[in-house]
C-alpha cells in the first residue's frame, strides 16, 4: 500500500514545485477553509509563498532543482492541516451529538464574506 501511495505521490508532479500535499487541497470544502483559518500566521505565509512560486514555475514552464523537490518522507511528516481538520471534525461531531439544528456547513467563521 505504502509503495502504491509512494508511487501516486511522485506522478502527481506537485512535488517538483515544492509544494505539499496539503497545499493543493480542494480549499472549497468547509472543514478546509475553516482549517486554513484557524493556521497560525506565519504558516499560512509559507504556504501562499510555495503556491505563489509554483505558479510562476509553471507559468514559465519550469521545475525546481531536483534537490529542492518534496521528498513522499517529508511530505508525510508535514501534514500541517491535519490537527485542524480532525479538531473541526470533533466539534461538527459533537455539535451533531446534541442535535444543533441551527448549525449548518456554512454557519463556521471561514464563510463569512471578507
Amino acid at each position: 500500500m505504502v509503495g502504491l501511495s509512494k508511487l501516486a505521490f511522485q506522478l502527481s508532479g506537485y512535488n517538483k514545485y515544492g509544494l505539499y500535499t496539503h497545499d493543493v487541497i480542494d480549499y472549497t470544502n468547509p472543514v478546509v477553509r475553516e482549517a486554513l483559518r484557524r493556521l497560525p500566521q506565519d504558516i499560512l505565509d509559507v504556504r501562499n509563498f510555495r503556491i505563489i512560486r509554483a505558479m510562476q514555475l509553471d507559468f514559465l514552464k519550469r521545475l525546481l532543482p531536483e534537490e529542492k523537490w518534496v521528498t513522499y518522507e517529508q511530505d508525510l511528516e508535514y501534514r500541517y492541516l491535519d490537527l485542524y481538520m480532525k479538531e473541526i471534525e470533533a466539534e461538527r461531531a459533537e455539535i451533531q451529538k446534541f442535535g444543533c439544528r441551527n448549525y449548518s456547513d456554512t454557519d463556521w467563521p471561514a464563510n463569512e464574506p471578507i
